[in-house]
């Protein structure tokens, strides 16, 4: 069994095996988060935590990894969260054009990644919710298709063959530079 599968069931029982699950896990959520949302990243990683605390008790490893079901609280405490971010302002909750910050990457990527950019966000934007949500679990961040399957709820199967769906139309509507750097990305 992986050790988070095991503290995560362990946490049922014990409230102090979910501690080590906080300590390895929260940069990686954080930065789901972050990417999503950045006004709000930190008050929504906090909601994370207690939201997975108090359901800790519904986790079942046959569903998929504890990794995986972080990932899925994350995404329901977003959703919720852009939910009534729209409902308060009455407006559409993330713009066409929004520019996602990565700044651990180095200056020349960040360079070519400027130069592709409106192209892969024009194409991204044509992929289904479902596929572009799939597509940048595992993209950005770094899930199997197996974790992003179970994060988002679905058969890894239907994952795998969504992903592939995913990156053949975003490669096929990629052209010159844009399709040359992100052929290896996605292929």
């Amino acid at each position: 069994m992986d050790p988070d599968e095991d503290l995560l069931t362990r946490a049922a029982r014990e409230p102090t095996a979910f501690e080590p699950l906080v300590a390895r896990h929260s940069a990686a959520l954080h930065g789901y988060l972050v990417r999503r949302a950045p006004a709000a990243a930190d008050d929504l990683l906090s909601e994370v935590w207690l939201q997975a605390y108090a359901h800790r008790g519904t986790y079942d490893a046959a569903r998929g990894s504890a990794k995986g079901w972080l990932f899925g609280v994350a995404r329901n405490v977003l959703a919720r969260h852009r939910q009534s971010t729209a409902r308060a302002a009455d407006r559409p909750q993330v713009p066409a054009d929004a520019v996602v910050g990565d700044p651990w990457q180095a200056v020349d990527q960040r360079l070519d990644a400027a130069a592709v950019g409106p192209q892969l966000r024009s194409r991204l934007a044509e992929l289904s919710e479902a596929e572009r949500e799939l597509l940048l679990l595992v993209a950005w961040e770094q899930l199997t298709p197996a974790e992003a399957a179970a994060a988002l709820g679905i058969p890894a199967g239907t994952a795998r063959s969504r992903l592939h769906r995913a990156r053949a139309r975003l490669r096929d509507g990629l052209s010159g530079p844009a399709r040359t750097t992100l052929t290896g990305d996605f292929a």
